[in-house]
């Protein structure tokens, strides 16, 4: 008999990779959501949509058709969970979860034309909103998994560095605005207009569209400049000894799962 935990095990991500059926599910849906990225970005090839877009919207029929199943399984199924445990509580509680909001997502593009009128303009940015499928392979990969957890884990730390980018950005920005206005006030005519060049000073991009002509501007640019390699490599230096105790933890644990499998041997 299928109940709503067979379901559940099957369509979460495998955890071993004794459970075939779980994993072969993974798989199947990874294949899926990878073909449908691929799918939305060969559809705006003019020529191949024009020779193969009625071939594109079968597989966007397919595709919605298995990923609306998968997201009313789960929705039924989530009771099994034991947060999710309220018949009607626990399915309120799972659908404002972030998971299921991606899923919903992932498909409500599709179905939103039958019930509303809307404009080519509008229904080309709810085509892109498919491209949201790839976030559903956080829910199967364990790589999607650990980048997740880091980001979970950092996010305090990575607050007050963004923060910091975020001052840092605002600062430069407003002096570079009373330093360079008056030389050029086409291009510096606004402490927003400036914030421009402070995003391409700060990050060392430097597009060369706007820059400083005065002495003391140039200066004041340099000096953003040198800083801005400091404060962008801050957020990158978080993340990566995040990934480095993430890596650490699990290996950590595949050790100590394989001398519990050695002593309940022996």
């Amino acid at each position: 008999m299928i109940t709503k935990e067979v379901i559940i095990k099957t369509i979460d991500r495998a955890e071993s990779k004794e459970d075939r059926l779980s994993r072969n599910f993974d798989i199947a849906i990874m294949t899926l959501i990878v073909l449908n990225v691929v799918a939305v970005i060969l559809e705006t090839v003019q020529s191949l949509h024009e020779q193969y877009g009625e071939f594109f919207y079968w597989f966007e029929v397919f595709s919605v058709t298995i990923f609306t199943i998968e997201y009313f399984l789960r929705l039924w199924a989530c009771t099994a969970i034991s947060k999710h445990k309220h018949p009607f509580w626990g399915r309120i509680n799972y659908f404002f979860s972030l998971g299921a909001l991606i899923d919903l997502v992932a498909i409500l593009p599709f179905f939103l034309p039958f019930f509303f009128s809307m404009d080519g303009r509008f229904m080309r940015i709810l085509r892109l909103f498919r491209l949201f499928r790839l976030f559903k392979l956080g829910r199967y990969s364990s790589a999607f998994q650990m980048i997740e957890n880091v980001l979970s884990k950092r996010r305090s730390e990575l607050s007050i560095s963004v923060g910091i980018i975020v001052s840092m950005l605002v600062i430069a920005s407003s002096m570079m605005y009373f330093i360079e206005n008056e030389a050029q006030p086409e291009k510096f005519s606004s402490i927003p207009e400036t914030m421009w060049w402070g995003v391409a000073t700060l990050t060392t991009v430097g597009y060369g569209d706007v820059y400083p002509v005065t002495p003391f501007g140039q200066l004041f640019g340099a000096v953003i400049a040198i800083l801005g390699v400091g404060m962008f490599a801050l957020p990158a230096g978080i993340i990566a000894a995040g990934f480095e105790q993430e890596l650490s933890g699990r290996g950590k644990a595949e050790e100590a799962e394989e001398l519990q499998e050695e002593m309940n041997e022996t």
